[in-house]
């Protein structure tokens, strides 16, 4: 028997984006496959008649459903797909009776359960189904994609690959074994800590008051989660961050291994000025590298944009939503 969870969900408006008028807004749950509950943000285009194409949206990592993922949703939806932007596992208004906890297994999990969602939803054609991970969630996304045949078409926005990252440092600074032992051994030291305290300790969030001499993708993701532009209450990022071991098994568990066997279509967007952009760049080698589905896989650049740029536009309207539409609107 399936149960699902009794989620406190917050009923007002509490976005860091306006409210459309072109669209129908509800608040839904759903039900992952090792029976965490997840709250979503359901966005239907006003009027809408028959089966129509759905998009699953979630990220960036520490972000929650009321900043940039529900604006991609709602923008969507304004564009006329069924979409959800949906809180990962143990984050925002999402269950999980641990709190602030991440796992390449079951976050890529929340995203096949959105799918899930989606195919039964009465409004929304099970055979055309998409998703849209952002910053971290866009690893996760592909991920997703390639296990679940269900999916006819992806986006990875401003994408980061966490396992990588968590395993090499940011830039591959920190790959060798005695960087990812000291790791290892600190994370160990800090389990028997957390039991001891009897709570798991914060890592923290983005860096506040911002230091002087923070290199400048600190600068960036400060701008956005720690502003009027960006913060809000639920946000890990904007305020205490993952738990020290939250990130744990990313170290050992790199994702995209199978992503050069992806059928369905997929589209990398990233800003030129990135910090990340690498990650797009190389994900997008890996996948077209001795692969058979290599025409329908597409790496988009956008010129002069940084990382942040991609979660809202950055005030320069820089996420290319009529591409998104026109890939969406191809492969669904």
């Amino acid at each position: 028997m399936i149960h699902k969870e009794e989620l406190n969900l917050v009923k007002e408006w509490d976005k860091t984006f306006e409210k459309s008028g072109k669209v129908e807004h509800s608040k839904v749950t759903f039900v992952n496959r090792y029976g965490i509950t997840l709250a979503a943000d359901l966005y239907v285009p006003k009027d809408a008649e028959g089966k129509l194409p759905a998009i699953a949206v979630s990220g960036p990592f520490g972000a929650v459903k009321e900043q940039c993922s529900g604006l991609y949703a709602q923008t969507m939806a304004e564009r006329g797909f069924l979409t959800i932007a949906f809180d990962p596992s143990f984050t925002g208004e999402s269950g999980g009776n641990v709190r602030y906890m991440a796992s390449p297994d079951i976050n890529t999990e929340d995203f096949m359960a959105a799918v899930d969602f989606l195919s039964l939803h009465p409004q929304a054609d099970p055979d055309r189904i998409g998703i849209i991970g952002i910053c971290g969630w866009g690893g996760m996304a592909i991920n997703a994609a390639a296990l679940d045949t269900r999916i006819k078409a992806t986006v990875a926005s401003t994408m980061y690959d966490m396992t990588r990252v968590n395993a090499k440092g940011y830039f591959d600074n920190e790959d060798s074994e005695e960087a990812r032992y000291r790791n290892k051994k600190a994370m160990c030291a800090q389990r028997l800590e957390d039991l001891r305290n009897g709570e798991y300790k914060l890592g923290g969030g983005v860096a506040d008051p911002l230091p002087d001499d923070a290199p400048f993708f600190v600068k960036d993701y400060y701008d956005y989660y720690k502003t009027g532009r960006g913060y809000h209450a639920r946000s890990l990022n904007s305020n205490g961050g993952w738990n020290v071991t939250g990130c744990e098994s990313f170290v050992n568990q790199p994702i995209l291994q199978y992503s050069n066997e992806i059928r369905s279509a997929v589209l990398l967007i990233h800003g030129e000025k990135a910090h990340s952009c690498y990650f797009s760049k190389d994900a997008y080698e890996n996948m077209i590298r001795d692969s058979k589905y290599t025409d329908n896989k597409e790496l988009m650049i956008i010129p002069d944009a940084v990382h942040t740029d991609l979660y809202d536009g950055g005030g320069k309207g820089l996420i290319p939503f009529d591409k998104l539409q026109d890939f969406f609107g191809k492969y669904l």
